[in-house]
């Protein structure tokens, strides 16, 4: 019996056992109101990030994807308007547990529902999310401390700018978790296997050779503690679209709230190649 199941009352309250969620029940505890980084929910599911954009942009950064392939790996591009997706059966403006609206470049309003901010002329992307891959790792036994602790994955803006299209521009962003160095080539060797959710790292090892100061203050998401023997392992990240609606200033772009992923009715071995 999953989670939802045996405890059909209480739809907003943190389920004591995530990943045996199904994508719809958590969906359904999200539209409830639940708000929560969704790193360790629905094991064997792809998660998404998600960024939509006025239709006149959307060329724009549909070329801006194609060029930063390991930060924005586009799973599903929607009709203008449209809310739901083939990988999608949900309703993309609520049923993810937290958003992000920007106007001009500036985020304006967080919420747990962008109905009312959404507009019929908005393109809606979903980007493959690190978070996939999370699962096959935890199988071979390797640690993740965000999942450990119950935190948002740690991000970071770097000093690499992304490959420029149209009217978007800006930096790399990363994520980053500290893995056993004893176990970074597994690490390497598994999330290679899912190029469409960002693949293998862009980076292992002192986070100075990303322009990265203080591992301590991440951009987004949580901090997580590095202990002696890891090393800190740099993933691309699918925030990246939002560090260029910043740099770029956009008129308007809804997107999820950094670790507060789409979970998609696609299976995590739908991306996964041999």
């Amino acid at each position: 019996m999953s989670d939802a199941a045996a405890d059909p009352g209480a739809p907003r309250a943190a389920p004591a056992l995530p990943a045996r969620l199904a994508p719809g029940e958590a969906r359904e505890r999200f539209r409830a109101g639940l708000r929560v980084p969704t790193a360790g929910y629905c094991a064997g599911y792809t998660q998404a990030n998600l960024i939509a954009l006025p239709r006149d942009l959307a060329f724009d950064f549909l070329l801006f994807a194609q060029r930063n392939p390991k930060a924005c790996p586009v799973l599903e591009v929607t009709e203008p308007g449209e809310v739901s997706a083939p990988v999608f059966a949900g309703d993309l403006r609520s049923d993810l547990p937290a958003y992000r609206v920007y106007e001009h470049g500036r985020l304006v309003a967080e919420t747990a529902d962008a109905t009312a901010y959404w507009r019929p002329d908005l393109v809606a992307f979903l980007i493959g999310c690190s978070f996939t891959f999370e699962a096959p790792m935890l199988e071979a036994g390797i640690p993740l401390r965000h999942i450990e602790t119950g935190r948002n994955v740690a991000m970071y803006t770097t000093d690499r700018p992304c490959r420029s299209a149209g009217r978007l521009a800006g930096p790399l962003v990363v994520s980053m978790r500290p893995i056993p160095a004893e176990r970074v080539a597994d690490a390497v060797r598994i999330t290679a296997r899912y190029p469409s959710v960002h693949g293998a790292p862009v980076h292992v090892g002192d986070p100075a050779g990303l322009g990265v100061a203080d591992l301590d203050a991440p951009d987004f998401g949580d901090p997580v503690e590095v202990r002696p023997g890891e090393v800190p392992v740099f993933w691309a990240c699918g925030v990246t679209p939002q560090a260029a609606v910043a740099d770029s200033a956009p008129e308007f772009a809804i997107a999820h709230a950094p670790g507060h992923m789409a979970i998609t009715d696609a299976r995590d071995h739908d991306y996964r190649v041999p």
